[in-house]
């Protein structure tokens, strides 16, 4: 089997996507580069008049990685579980900045901190209802 040769995360919203994908391109430096409205495609026929101005589908690419993302139809939103949108940083600064950006008005899980595996380690979900990690080696073997 041939490895594939792009993976990416693709995260569902609850109607907010598109607030969500503005603040992670913020956030991470990150360029939207596609932005589709459920208005104007085949899909507005599935959704309700009140969803036409959702995203159905929605782009982020942040350096060599892309985040993907949309409004799940109305009925068929689930609260992300099992999972976490992890990113590892360079240095300690970016993980502190992304750190404090993302997990404002979130809920921390794992404070920001030196663990044995980590200079910088930390958990949360965000205001979006998202779970995140980053992490940052460093030193720290």
């Amino acid at each position: 089997m041939k490895r594939p040769e792009i993976m990416c995360s693709y995260l569902n919203f609850d109607g907010n996507c598109e607030e969500a994908m503005a603040a992670y391109a913020d956030a991470l430096d990150g360029e939207i580069e596609c932005c589709m409205y459920f208005e104007g495609s085949d899909a507005e026929n599935y959704v309700p008049d009140h969803w036409h101005g959702k995203v159905l589908h929605a782009q982020l690419k942040i350096g060599p990685w892309t985040l993907m993302a949309c409004d799940a139809p109305p009925g068929m939103y689930t609260k992300p579980q099992g999972m976490h949108v992890q990113i590892t940083v360079d240095n300690a600064t970016d993980a502190e900045k992304i750190y404090d950006t993302l997990s404002h008005n979130g809920t921390i899980t794992m404070k920001l901190e030196r663990t044995f595996w980590a200079e910088r380690f930390g958990m949360w979900v965000d205001r979006f209802g998202i779970p995140w990690m980053i992490n940052f080696q460093g030193d720290v073997q």
